[in-house]
């Protein structure tokens, strides 16, 4: 399964002879550079580049093009290369777009020579830049490793070559320039969409409107904007559903705005819905193998449809806004007509003017908001248990998976034009990030606590400073209390996906203070051992979790799985760790900091429950651990930002529903499920 990246995490290279795939939403040059371990690049000879393709252990295209393959062997990389950065630019001359982020966000992808996907990132939140490092293959305690980068350069080539350590940054940049300029490297364009709708069609490469073709991959963090063509606007669409949603053009549109840096243009209308497309909503309408994966694509084109639809809203009641002040301006710019009956009636005309614009983009959102609306009570009943909520009556039948799911379900996500409208937050598996579940008060907009740096693995949301209002909310303890329930619920919903016997739950709980709230998972067998309590129980635990991810990255390296020890528990691994940081000393961070780190490439995923205003006392050294996890609040709070348009969406946890047994019930079928699994293999035996 090809791990989806965000920017700053890395994943280990199984293989030494690669691919690296490129898609772009318009002609891009395609490069690399080769640096010693220190990261210095000795001369012009290590960047291999259009005019000088070949270097030893890489080659790489010799035109620009909205589509690449660089070809790496690292075995045959000189002993003194420790490390290789992919880089990509606009070309000079030949066309194109003036800036990076004024096309489909760039989608980079790490494969083996046969095309098996290995690791894949998308460049998203680029704006001015012209050239950009996309990723960049290390190495470390000898083995290869890449990692997702995604560092924008507003002053091109050179200012990218500069950075690198090179000397002679300016004249190579010319000389790669002049490469395509003259004739050396053609220039190919982005090929054209399929009918506009930029539906998937190969299995592994973008078409020309920035979505990643395919079926088996998580969908893209969404494109980036294009301008109009003679053929009309650009269609928005999500490349993945097949039903559109219309947006009607009202008579006085407001102009196009990007709220934000790679998001869309806010018109407040879109294309007209495509012939032939069905008149109401079907749930699994999307593309995918499964049809679990059918309906997980589905949930993230809604969740697109609302991000953008809510943003040509916003952008209509801006225009209307600001032609309102315009007018009212101009009214009394002359001193001689600010009063008066004809002042009066230009004023009454122009708040006239305001109102029927407003209600129109009203109508607009309403008409849009009741399609998603319709499409969300079909999809909903139809979810499997691990994307359904903890309401759904589907949980009433449920039976142990027999094979992993597409996603999991965390919570919903609303905006506050259409609360009524929530959208599931699902998570791919296996999760490549672990979990903070904050214990604490929501901090106040602005605040450094309050920001996450990022949510690619769910639907590329990113993080945005806390913006809800503490009044009303839970006391300190009800808080603690709401978060270690929530991290049992999340606990267990990871355990029914997981097929029974393949995901082993471990707890640290320093002070012993969620003893009542573990009880389901103790009582029902879930948590095979006892929490771990004390230093020397905090000591025992990440120990030996550390100890498992060294041991399985060198039989992975090693190719010698079966020369693991024995006692090595084979199933993915979940540390739930209460109450931190109480009670862990700087080692004990610094293991929980390496398993967030590496943990997840090797089946061991993390999951804190702490107050981040508690934590931020212990100093800058948990930072790192805190920017790697993906926060979680057990209650509603507005605080993720989609990567199109910034809004702040507002997460609810995933809650079992007051009085319901449905939580026991499960986490009892799977007990039943592991004794039914023990006793086959005693009969087997």
């Amino acid at each position: 399964m090809t791990a989806e990246l965000v920017r700053g995490q890395n994943h280990p290279l199984d293989r030494t002879r690669l691919e690296i795939r490129i898609a772009a939403g318009g002609p891009v040059v395609a490069g690399a550079t080769l640096a010693d371990e220190a990261g210095g690049i000795p001369g012009v000879e290590a960047v291999a580049h259009p005019g000088a393709p070949r270097r030893t252990g890489i080659e790489v295209p010799r035109q620009a093009a909205a589509e690449h393959r660089i070809a790496v062997d690292l075995d045959a990389l000189p002993a003194a290369v420790h490390r290789v950065s992919v880089l990509l630019a606009l070309p000079v001359g030949v066309g194109g777009p003036a800036a990076i982020g004024a096309a489909a966000a760039p989608f980079v992808s790490v494969t083996g020579l046969d095309g098996t996907g290995i690791a894949s990132y998308t460049l998203t939140d680029l704006g001015a830049e012209t050239a950009v490092v996309a990723l960049e293959l290390y190495r470390r305690q000898g083995a290869w490793k890449v990692r997702a980068v995604g560092q924008g350069y507003a002053g091109g080539l050179a200012a990218l070559l500069q950075d690198q350590g090179l000397p002679q940054a300016a004249e190579l940049a010319s000389e790669i320039q002049e490469a395509v300029r003259s004739g050396h490297a053609r220039s190919v364009p982005a090929p054209a969409p399929d009918a506009g709708t930029g539906s998937r069609t190969g299995t592994g490469t973008r078409t020309g409107t920035g979505s990643r073709t395919g079926t088996g991959a998580a969908p893209d963090a969404g494109p980036a904007p294009e301008a109009a063509s003679a053929a009309g606007p650009v269609d928005y669409r999500h490349p993945k559903r097949r039903t559109p949603s219309p947006h009607p053009q009202p008579d006085s549109p407001a102009p196009a705005a990007p709220t934000a840096a790679g998001a869309p243009p806010t018109a407040a209308g879109a294309p007209p819905a495509a012939q032939g497309a069905p008149t109401g909503p079907v749930a699994g309408d999307a593309a995918g193998r499964t049809m679990d994966e059918r309906l997980y694509n589905q949930v993230w084109g809604m969740f697109e449809d609302l991000a953008r639809t809510v943003a040509a809203y916003r952008s209509a009641m801006d225009f209307a806004q600001s032609r309102l002040a315009k007018e009212l301006d101009a009214v009394n710019a002359d001193p001689r007509n600010r009063v008066g009956a004809a002042a009066d009636a230009a004023r009454a005309a122009a708040h006239d003017k305001h109102a029927r614009l407003a209600v129109q983009a009203r109508e607009v959102l309403d008409r849009d908001l009741a399609q998603l609306t319709a499409e969300a009570e079909v999809v909903e009943p139809a979810l499997p248990p691990a994307l359904a909520a903890w309401s759904s009556p589907v949980w009433q039948g449920y039976r142990a998976a027999e094979e992993y799911p597409t996603a999991v379900r965390l919570g919903d996500l609303r905006l506050p034009e259409c609360p009524d409208l929530r959208i599931p937050m699902l998570v791919r598996l296996p999760m490549d990030r672990g979990l903070w579940i904050d214990s604490g008060q929501p901090e106040p907009s602005g605040s450094a606590g309050a920001h996450d740096d990022g949510f690619a693995s769910a639907f590329g949301l990113d993080g945005l400073d806390g913006v809800q209002d503490a009044d009303g909310l839970p006391d300190a303890a009800e808080m603690r209390r709401r978060a270690v329930d929530t991290a049992v619920g999340l606990a267990a919903r990871l355990l029914a996906a997981h097929p029974a016997g393949e995901l082993t739950v471990q707890v640290i709980d320093p002070a012993g203070a969620a003893a009542s709230a573990l009880a389901p998972l103790r009582e029902t067998g879930a948590l095979r051992e006892p929490p771990a309590a004390g230093a020397q129980g905090v000591t025992a635990v990440l120990g030996e979790l550390t100890r498992r991810v060294d041991l399985v990255q060198m039989a992975i390296r090693n190719q010698a799985a079966e020369d693991l020890p024995p006692d090595l528990d084979t199933a993915e691994q979940l540390l739930i760790v209460h109450d931190f940081p109480h009670g862990f000393d700087d080692r004990a961070v610094n293991q929980l900091r390496y398993l967030a780190d590496e943990g997840p490439s090797v089946g061991v995923h993390l999951m804190m429950v702490a107050d981040r205003a508690e934590a931020r006392e212990y100093g800058p050294v948990l930072d790192p651990l805190w920017r790697s996890l993906l926060r979680i609040t057990p209650v509603p709070d507005a605080y993720l930002a989609d990567p199109w348009v910034g809004h702040a969406w507002t997460y609810e946890p995933s809650r079992v529903p007051e009085g319901s047994r449905v939580l026991r019930q499960v986490l009892g079928g799977l007990a039943e499920a592991r004794r039914a699994q023990g006793h086959s293999r005693t009969r087997e035996r």
